[in-house]
């Protein structure tokens, strides 16, 4: 029988998930189309950007919380927003406080408000704080292998390299540097950044990735909640067709019927 590879659970931080699409709560038109799409995505983590959203830092306002229930949904928050180290550290503390001890993060630190690409200098210093700090660090990071590695070395629980920048629907731009990351990987490869549709995230999941995050592939999709439908499918599709392992790339036709034993 040809090798197949085995399934293995997707845990992060000692706590193992069905669903390997990870969704945002940003960017859609209110906390209604909020709650249905992240439904229809069977997501099981939803992250959320301190900085941009009430999670009861507000008291009198809208509450994410309220649509988005910690008892169903792991929450993860993020340091959107955070352009250096100092900042993005206060904001993951904030993060603790506020959910009641929750140690489980997302660090980004950007660059510039233009390409929102890291800033993976002060992306590494914050790291290594919040690693010392007890947190289970998640991490954006750029597609570089040897920072990647790095993070890994730091102590993150997951790398997470974009395959486009933030917004920009491009797709995956660099599947060769991504396979360096996965080849040599010791933590969950997650792709973060960049899907505009389901094959988008199919690509990532037949690559290797673990899981995705999203936000703007679905909260930009003219119909948000049938979008997210279609990334749950994307995802479950590109996991059993990385496990499966895809025939090799042939130059030339190769006849499905066998030629042998033909009627002459």
């Amino acid at each position: 029988m040809s090798h197949v590879r085995s399934d293995k659970p997707f845990t992060l931080a000692g706590r193992t998930y069905q669903s390997r699409l990870l969704v945002g709560t940003g960017k859609y038109q209110d906390l209604d189309e909020t709650r249905a799409a992240i439904e229809a995505s069977g997501a099981e983590i939803v992250t959320v950007a301190v900085r941009r959203t009430n999670i009861g830092q507000n008291p009198g306002e809208p509450n994410l919380l309220d649509v988005i229930s910690p008892e169903r949904y792991t929450i993860l928050p993020n340091t959107a927003g955070c352009y250096d180290a100092v900042e993005a550290v206060r904001t993951c503390r904030l993060a603790r406080e506020l959910l009641d001890g929750h140690k489980l993060v997302k660090l980004e630190v950007l660059a510039d408000q233009k390409t929102l690409f890291p800033n993976v200098i002060e992306t590494l210093k914050a790291a290594e704080v919040l690693v010392k700090d007890g947190f289970d660090v998640m991490v954006y990071t750029s597609d570089d292998p040897i920072i990647a590695r790095q993070l890994a070395e730091l102590g993150c629980i997951a790398v997470m390299p974009l395959a486009g920048l933030i917004g920009t629907g491009l797709g995956i731009c660099n599947p060769y540097n991504l396979r360096i990351i996965l080849e040599e990987a010791t933590v969950p490869v997650l792709v973060d950044a960049g899907v505009g549709t389901a094959s988008d995230a199919t690509i990532a999941m037949e690559l290797g990735c673990e899981a995705v995050l999203m936000n703007s592939a679905i909260a930009h999709a003219q119909n948000p909640v049938l979008m997210a439908e279609a990334m749950k499918y994307a995802i479950e599709a590109g996991r059993l067709a990385y496990l499966a392992g895809r025939m090799p790339k042939k130059l030339y036709a190769s006849a499905s019927s066998p030629l042998d034993g033909l009627i002459r």
